[in-house]
Formats: structure tokens, C-alpha cells, sequence
């Protein structure tokens, strides 16, 4: 299994995020228990947040969301200092709530969560404005009413 091109896209130039331009971030990353990026951010059950500073992680801790989900984990983000997400599918709601909360998301990315902060670090993560959740396509909502982010 390829897990750290599959956090990569080479064909569109990278943009960096201000907080590493800032020399210091605090990124979080959709995470399951096989340290692989969670692919369905409104049902994120965990979070490894990263603290980064002059380019390089000092220090990671595991969050537990306990009852949030879909728009509350933006609450549960903010309330951590999280500027940064790194999540797999993510929907319009869930975006918006976090770009109200000054998160910065970059969804869509699949593979080993510490591969994918690593090339966040290095500023080739690549960066969609517009992230969606794909599986929508398939039928509409994912086992709910409405949009499940």
C-alpha cells in the first residue's frame, strides 16, 4: 500500500499555509486508529494535533471528540488553537464553520497522517480551496437527512 503519495498532489503548485510562514502552527489531522488520515471528518471520532514550530513538530497529542461531530468539531478545533486541519472527505457545512473559525483545510488526503503533516511542513501538501466529500454523488447523504458534514 502506497500511504505517502497518496497524501501528495505534484500537479498543481503548493501553497503554504501563513502559519508556516509564521514559523509556528498547531495542525490537527482527522485520525484513526491505524494512523491513517480519517476519511469522513463529520464522524472524526479523534484528532492528532501537531504543535510545529520553525518548521519542525515539538510536540503531538491525541483529542478525543467525544459527542461533537459534523459543525461542532470546528468549536472543538478552535477551542484547541487548531489553524490548520488535514482531513479526507469534508463537506461544504463542515468548511464553512471552519473557515469562520479561522481553520484552514486542506481535505481530500489520504494516507499516514504524520507523512501528510511532514509534506505540510515542507509545503507541498496540496491545497484545494473547494474540498468535497465524493460520496454524496453516490446517492445523496451518507445516513442521515441532509449533508452528513
Amino acid at each position: 500500500m502506497e500511504v505517502y503519495p497518496a497524501a501528495l498532489r505534484r500537479e498543481s503548485p503548493p501553497r503554504r499555509a501563513a502559519a508556516i510562514q509564521e514559523d509556528i502552527m498547531r495542525a490537527a489531522v482527522a485520525y484513526d486508529e491505524d494512523e491513517m488520515i480519517f476519511q469522513h471528518f463529520g464522524h472524526t471520532e479523534r484528532f492528532k494535533i501537531y504543535d510545529i514550530e520553525d518548521g519542525e513538530v515539538v510536540s503531538t497529542e491525541l483529542a478525543d471528540t467525544g459527542d461533537a461531530g459534523h459543525e461542532a468539531l470546528a468549536v472543538f478545533l478552535a477551542q484547541r488553537g487548531v489553524d490548520t486541519l488535514i482531513c479526507g472527505g469534508i463537506g461544504p457545512g463542515a468548511v464553512t464553520a471552519l473557515g469562520m473559525a479561522g481553520i484552514r483545510v486542506y481535505g481530500g488526503i489520504t494516507g499516514l497522517a504524520d507523512f501528510a503533516v511532514e509534506a505540510l511542513i515542507r509545503g507541498i501538501l496540496a491545497y484545494n480551496p473547494e474540498p468535497n466529500c465524493d460520496h454524496h454523488e453516490e446517492g445523496g447523504a451518507c445516513g442521515g437527512e441532509g449533508c452528513c458534514h
